[in-house]
């Protein structure tokens, strides 16, 4: 059908096989060699458009090959080889699935050409993704599963509208960039918005992810949120609105993890603030500032991807992620802090690692484009990120007050996994020009410039001594064993409540006017049977009587005449 296979095929195929292989080994090689192959096809595919069908008078584009999608569909591809690697020890038939579904639709949309094909797997990785939550079996992830199913659905319902609009407006269904100002394209926009955890449509983010499985988190950390930046910057890229939002974004959600006990809700809640520097340098719009958006997604998918390895890793051998519930695990696993560190020093954007390479960026094209308020919001959203992921999780997971907990290292896969992902982010950050090679548009950028490392240092420096002085007094924000309430409160408190007491109102209404309808029928009732019934005074009278008498006559007579 096609000269060129599609990648996402690949791991279409593979889904498709993967039950019929017996589970172990030969499972494991079999998975981990699609992404592989899927990689190796993205790395040698010509620059180009191929892979084309013709859908009811349309022309479907599956391959559209340039800088950009070659560099997210890269990312994802190794971001599922690492993902497999660490779900190694997995024997869910669903879960294995999935994952592969969930990865081949991430990159089936990344090359997608047309609106309607990334219609297709921007649904596609809805679908298959909410079985990475539902497979922890449990009551409060099947609700947790279903929240997540209807806010990505609804997501793509949203999309094919403004689709639609497009279609309607323009009578193409190319997806190239847009011009924000249209019904259409603001439909679009929030499409990839709800995806993109904006402020007000991120509440999902911080929801589902803890609630999946621990490798199921890892896998879902990498691919759904990085596609909607693929697409922001497919589709709006120089948007304005996009800066006041990604700082947004930066800000916020960096206060929420600064004081969440759940290490995994702080991972959530760190990813979404780091998303946040993605949509800033999309609104910026420069080469630049593209570029280091493209570059912060790739270096944030892995150690993101590290830091939720590690935690699981935690989670998989002591049963908890909660900041009151572990501490002094650095001696009983050892391997597994210290590949976190290095997730929490690429975060942090430590020089020699990928969030320095990448942050800086952005920061850069911010600081080239004279946006200082922009500058300084990601400087302070990059100060929360020291702490709450470069302090917090490794001081109280590792060291801080021994809970009495001695745990086994984590598996070998697991280990391996966070090894791979660990090189990347020291690579990544080691050799930022063979990296930079690699971004949509060609680069004349050099990282690691004295102003650059100084400042750097001096924000790492300044968080830690901030940090020491201050942990052992009462304005420290001590971790508690408490649920930190965002913006979900509107539909776990405040709807609920205005539900319950509507509802009760309608039923006090309901109760009244039935019993005063049931009284007014009762009396009417009453007294058409006094005036009607046997006692009554129109059964007494002479016209019924005769009334009566008159139609058995006539009854009689028409008998005669019909049968006579």
């Amino acid at each position: 059908m096609f000269e060129f296979v599609p990648p996402v095929f690949y791991f279409l195929g593979a889904a498709l096989l993967l039950p019929f292989i017996p589970q172990g080994i030969l499972r494991g090689l079999f998975s981990l060699a699609v992404p592989v192959a899927a990689g190796w096809a993205i790395w040698t595919a010509t620059q180009g458009v191929s892979a084309q069908t013709d859908f009811m008078g349309y022309t479907l584009t599956l391959m559209r090959v340039d800088g950009l999608s070659t560099f997210f569909g890269l990312a994802f591809s190794l971001a599922a080889f690492v993902c497999l690697i660490y779900a190694w020890h997995i024997r869910d038939t669903v879960q294995q699935v999935s994952t592969l579904l969930y990865a081949g639709a991430a990159i089936g949309a990344v090359f997608a050409g047309d609106l309607i094909t990334l219609f297709v797997f921007w649904e596609g990785t809805a679908i298959a993704s909410v079985f990475l939550i539902w497979a922890r079996r449990t009551q409060g992830a099947y609700f947790t599963g279903l929240r997540y199913l209807i806010v990505q659905i609804g997501s793509g319902v949203i999309l094919l509208a403004g689709i639609v609009l497009h279609v309607n407006s323009t009578g193409s269904i190319a997806f190239d960039s847009m011009i924000l100002g249209s019904a259409a394209s603001w439909t679009i926009l929030l499409a990839f918005g709800i995806k993109a955890a904006f402020p007000f449509l991120h509440n999902w983010l911080e929801d589902s992810y803890p609630a999946a499985t621990i490798t199921g988190t890892v896998i879902l950390s990498a691919f759904t949120t990085k596609l909607a930046i693929y697409a922001l910057a497919r589709g709006f890229a120089g948007t304005e609105e996009l800066l006041f939002i990604g700082a947004a974004m930066a800000v916020v959600p960096s206060l929420y993890a600064v004081f969440e006990n759940d290490l995994r809700r702080t991972l959530a809640y760190a990813l979404n603030a780091q998303l946040g520097f993605m949509v800033v340098g999309i609104g910026i719009g420069t080469e630049l500032a593209v570029n280091g958006a493209a570059a912060h997604a790739f270096a944030s998918i892995f150690y993101k991807g590290l830091l939720f390895m590690g935690v699981g890793a935690v989670l998989y051998r002591t049963g908890t992620a909660k900041v009151t519930e572990l501490g002094g695990l650095a001696k009983s696993m050892p391997w597994t802090m210290a590949f976190t560190l290095v997730g929490a020093a690429s975060i942090a954007a430590l020089p020699l690692f990928s969030g320095f390479t990448t942050k800086s960026l952005i920061l850069s094209a911010a600081g080239n484009a004279h946006m200082l308020w922009v500058w300084g919001a990601l400087l302070f959203a990059s100060a929360c990120a020291v702490y709450h992921s470069g302090i917090k999780i490794i001081y109280f997971t590792f060291f801080g007050e021994d809970r009495g907990l001695t745990p086994k290292e984590a598996p070998l896969n697991m280990k391996l996994a966070m090894g791979v992902t660990a090189a990347i982010c020291l690579a990544v950050g080691i050799l930022p020009e063979q990296f930079y090679a690699l971004l949509p548009y060609d680069v004349d950028y050099h990282a690691y410039s004295f102003s650059h490392v100084i400042t750097q240092l001096q924000l790492v420096v300044f968080v830690l001594l901030a940090f020491l002085l201050v942990k052992n007094t009462r304005f420290f924000p001590a971790p508690r064993a408490t649920v930190s309430l965002d913006t979900d409160w509107l539909y776990r408190k405040v709807i609920p409540y205005l539900l319950g007491h509507i509802a009760t109102i309608v039923e006090r209404i309901w109760t009244r006017w039935k019993r005063d309808a049931n009284l007014v029928i009762s009396n009417a009732i009453q007294a058409s049977y006094r005036t009607h019934g046997p006692q009554g005074p129109v059964a007494r009278t002479w016209p019924t009587g005769s009334m009566v008498l008159w139609v058995a006559a006539l009854l009689g007579i028409t008998l005669l005449l019909t049968y006579i």
